[in-house]
């Protein structure tokens, strides 16, 4: 069940509505294009399907069938994928992104991730997604939540991140208000909200039927904000302390976290103190606590985005690779600004035994994911780009491997970043599988992720809204985005 509205439901109404077949002979079927003799992995659960054919008008997937049921019309387009796997388009469930138009979207596009989930958003996002909509701009589909609503001080304080400091209640009631009138989809809670602050987003958000996401405040625990009506919960923020056998005194002690006003961000000085509690919530983890924990998000409906590719950069920023291939496709300006924030937000004042206990502290991470799932709770794919050496589109298959890292199977690491988020958005009629009557956003692979979930990144083509970008086209939007990188 999904708390979003089914923002979408015409589509889902309008697909089952169109016609599948010809009446003269039901084995041919009209059609702008076929895929054929390709291996589906349709994200459903059914064994890989090999020897497909894919047949698609406008949108939409109207057949999939064996190649030797369909009757092909004289003259159709095909397109031979044999020796190919096919999956749905994948979703990232928490991305940022900054207004350059030509290399964000189709970053994502050209790395087979068909929808994307904002974490913060802005007017041009509004902009961008009237135009994919309409046809006029190449991007994935887009869930935008509102800017990001934090307490005072802001943890972006000082910052050119786009932010909103309520200071009370009313305030962040009327930023709920503000937000649906402008069109985002849900609203984006952050770390330092009070808890008046806090419940008064969710009763606000209750009352106008927008779903809220994003961080549990430092003084708000995970338990209660899955309680209130969280739709999900970001980084594993809050998780850590509340599966602790000595939950009181650590969050006693994320309470008393302060912010120098004076400082370029809030975010290093939580960072550092942070840090410090949940490596002593590492290391008194308790069981039945976490067991505990993870029925209620499992009671609850609340989703968990661990963003394992986040933490492995915050965590072991010392081991980046800081001649990272997929730098050339950025702008200089973004990669400086990269370099800085590691610098002075995420490894000023890291000693040795703070950069040993962090690469624990992944790991631990990674086991907590793994008993989240085996606890039947929804765990959902997503990055945090544009963090530090976090790429837009290309660390999403970074975070499929984590996931298999952390102990889920290919096939459900795929299903975090396919059909979970459909389910999630309330729009699995939709999205989320490869099956007839559903959107074309595919992925088309050179081998098989089942057995190396690493394949993801053997991309061979994609579909977008049924359109497909051939192989050949995928290399050439490569080409031309390093150029672009390299003129900005």
């Amino acid at each position: 069940m999904s708390r979003y509205p089914v923002r979408h439901l015409f589509l889902a109404l309008a697909l089952a509505a169109s016609g599948l077949g010809c009446e003269d002979n039901p084995t041919v079927v009209d059609a702008d294009y076929a895929l054929t003799h390709v291996t589906v992995i349709d994200a459903a659960g059914t064994p890989p399907q090999s020897d497909m054919t894919v047949l698609i008008k406008g949108e939409q997937i109207v057949a999939l069938r064996k190649s030797d049921d369909l009757e092909l019309p004289d003259g159709l387009k095909t397109v031979d994928l044999q020796g190919k796997y096919l999956l749905p388009g994948l979703a990232d469930m928490h991305v940022h992104t900054q207004n350059m138009e030509q290399v964000f979207p189709l970053l994502h596009v050209v790395n087979g991730v068909t929808t994307l989930r904002h974490m913060d958003g802005e007017p041009f996002m509004l902009e961008w997604r009237r135009r994919i909509e309409e046809g006029r701009m190449l991007g994935p589909r887009m869930i935008l939540g509102s800017t990001i609503i934090d307490g005072t001080p802001s943890l972006w304080q000082n910052s050119p991140v786009a932010h909103i400091s309520v200071r009370n209640e009313a305030e962040a009631r009327e930023e709920v208000r503000r937000a649906k009138a402008q069109g985002y989809d849900f609203i984006k809670v952050y770390s330092r909200l009070s808890r008046e602050a806090y419940f008064g987003i969710a009763d606000e958000a209750r009352l106008q039927q927008m779903p809220f996401a994003g961080h549990s405040p430092d003084l708000v625990t995970v338990a209660e904000a899955s309680a209130a009506g969280q739709a999900s919960l970001e980084h594993l923020y809050g998780v850590m302390y509340a599966t602790s056998s000595e939950e009181e005194a650590l969050r006693e002690r994320v309470g008393q976290i302060s912010l120098r006003p004076e400082t370029i961000t809030g975010y290093n000085t939580w960072f550092q103190q942070t840090h410090a509690v949940e490596w002593d919530a590492a290391r008194t983890y308790s069981p039945a606590k976490g067991m505990q924990l993870f029925n209620q998000f499992v009671k609850d409906e609340t989703a968990q985005v661990p963003t394992l590719t986040q933490h492995n950069v915050l965590d072991r920023s010392m081991d980046l690779d800081m001649n990272d291939e997929r730098l050339k496709y950025l702008p200089a300006s973004m990669v400086a600004g990269w370099k800085w924030q590691l610098a002075e937000i995420y490894l000023q004042g890291r000693s040795e035994e703070e950069s040993a206990q962090r690469r624990d502290l992944f790991n631990r991470r990674l086991a907590l994911v793994g008993e989240m799932h085996r606890a039947g709770v929804r765990v959902m794919a997503g990055t945090d780009s544009t963090t530090p050496w976090v790429f837009p589109g290309f660390s999403l298959h970074d975070e499929l491997a984590l996931l298999v890292q952390a102990g889920l199977t290919p096939l459900q690491a795929i299903q975090a970043a396919t059909l979970e988020p459909a389910r999630y958005l309330g729009m699995q009629g939709s999205l989320g599988t490869v099956e007839q009557g559903k959107v074309a956003d595919l992925l088309v692979l050179d081998a098989n992720p089942l057995e190396d979930i690493r394949n993801t990144t053997r991309i061979h083509s994609v579909v977008v809204r049924g359109r497909f970008i051939s192989a050949e086209e995928r290399q050439a939007l490569l080409s031309d985005l390093e150029t672009l990188a390299g003129s900005m």
